[in-house]
């Protein structure tokens, strides 16, 4: 066999040996200084919405140190990218990590950046087959899209005008630059304010969420209300003439009424005034009117005597007759009842005398008849039959009584028959 002949034989043998073990050009073979898994490596897959130019064999780093390696690039069936990593297997991160694609400078490579999550505590631990989700990914700005951005602003993107708009901004607030900022100043007060109630802003936009929520609830009851209230407003509509007149008449009597008010409001202030002195004495009596109202339902007995009424049965009516304990006396004896009575001849008083004055004590004599009428001593006047009392001498009056004349009276009273002198009752 020919030199040329074993060389074709053994690139052949080179060729088979590696389609049988998955080669892939360049990407299988490792890059020199690349980071070392370790013995025990782990794989995660990562999902990204953009990977740019990344590619596989390209570093993954954690706080800028390599830990890994891109594996494979391919696209998810959502349209995203899946990038699986391989870590060396004692670099520890919480399960909620986060990736990111950097690049090492304005033109280098791009590499994985896996880091533990900065907004939220540690969970668990990242381990193989763990997978960081599209949502814990980003990316950075790739150069060529600041390049764009800033082409679109230097080509009629606004530039030209720049001057111009610094010129006018600057001519629009020259001379009023207290007026701006104390706008300025009430406006970061107004913020501040809006950041201290932040609270109640949010208590404020759930409970009119809550209160949305209610109305579409009810949005049924809502509905069949709109529906009931459009009979009313047109019985409404029909009725409007006379509610009109209504108000009309209302007003009309507004008016009489301020007049009536106008016109009588001296007279009633002094009727109020009148009546002031009435209320005052009223309200004085008040206890004492207050204090009769106990008897005025019990006359003659006062309300505390009633429980010591009795009662009996009336054996001709059959009912019941209500009584209490007491007496009384009454004397109608007329001559016993004037007998203590004198006329002062000098002044024309009527004089009560003392029984201690009386002949006796007391009027009339004892063993008489009781009531009869005398005469005062030396008027004079003699008597047809036993007296039945005498009155007492009084000195200073002896000389004024005048004579007495059969049947007259008593001194000072007018003659009434059956109290004549010597009369026995």
């Amino acid at each position: 066999m020919t030199t040329s002949t074993r060389r074709a034989a053994a690139l052949v043998s080179v060729a088979v040996l590696l389609s049988g073990c998955g080669f892939r050009g360049a990407y299988s073979f490792d890059l020199p200084g690349g980071a070392d898994t370790g013995d025990d490596p782990y794989d995660v897959q990562i999902q990204f919405a953009d990977v740019l130019d990344l590619v596989p064999q390209s570093a993954v780093r954690v706080a800028d140190v390599p830990v890994g390696k891109v594996t494979d690039v391919e696209l998810g069936d959502d349209w995203t990218a899946v990038v699986t990593v391989e870590v060396n297997g004692d670099v520890d991160l919480p399960a909620n990590a986060v990736a990111m694609i950097q690049q090492s400078s304005l033109l280098g490579e791009k590499y994985v950046e896996l880091a533990a999550p900065g907004g939220e505590t540690p969970e668990g631990e990242l381990g193989n087959g763990s997978l960081i989700t599209l949502d814990r990914t980003n990316r950075n700005v790739e150069v060529e899209e600041v390049l764009g951005a800033l082409s679109l602003v230097l080509n009629g993107g606004g530039l030209t005008q720049l001057q111009t708009i610094t010129s006018e901004l600057g001519q629009a607030l020259e001379g009023r630059e207290d007026a701006v900022r104390n706008t300025l100043d009430q406006l970061n007060t107004f913020v501040a304010g809006l950041d201290d109630q932040r609270d109640e802003i949010n208590r404020a936009l759930d409970s009119v969420n809550a209160l949305a929520g209610t109305l579409a609830a009810n949005t049924g009851t809502l509905t069949t209300a709109l529906d009931t209230i459009g009979p009313g407003l047109s019985v409404l509509e029909d009725q409007r003439g006379l509610l009109v007149s209504m108000l009309q008449s209302l007003a009309q009597l507004g008016d009489v009424g301020t007049r009536v008010i106008n016109e009588t409001g001296a007279d009633t202030v002094a009727n109020l005034q009148d009546l002031q002195p009435i209320l005052s004495q009223l309200a004085a009596a008040g206890p004492d009117l207050a204090n009769s109202l106990d008897l005025l339902l019990t006359y003659p007995f006062p309300a505390s005597s009633l429980t010591a009424l009795q009662y009996r049965s009336d054996q001709r009516t059959g009912g019941y007759g209500l009584f209490a304990n007491m007496t009384a006396d009454l004397n109608l004896d007329l001559g016993e009842l004037f007998c203590r009575y004198v006329v002062d001849q000098t002044t024309g008083a009527l004089v009560l005398l003392d029984p201690s004055q009386l002949a006796g004590g007391a009027c009339g004599q004892p063993g008489s008849s009781g009531g009869g009428a005398g005469t005062a001593p030396g008027s004079g006047s003699t008597s047809t039959g036993s007296p039945a009392f005498t009155l007492p001498t009084l000195p200073d009056l002896t000389a004024l009584v005048p004579s007495t004349t059969t049947g007259s009276g008593l001194l000072g009273l007018p003659a009434i028959p059956g109290l004549t002198t010597g009369a026995t009752q």
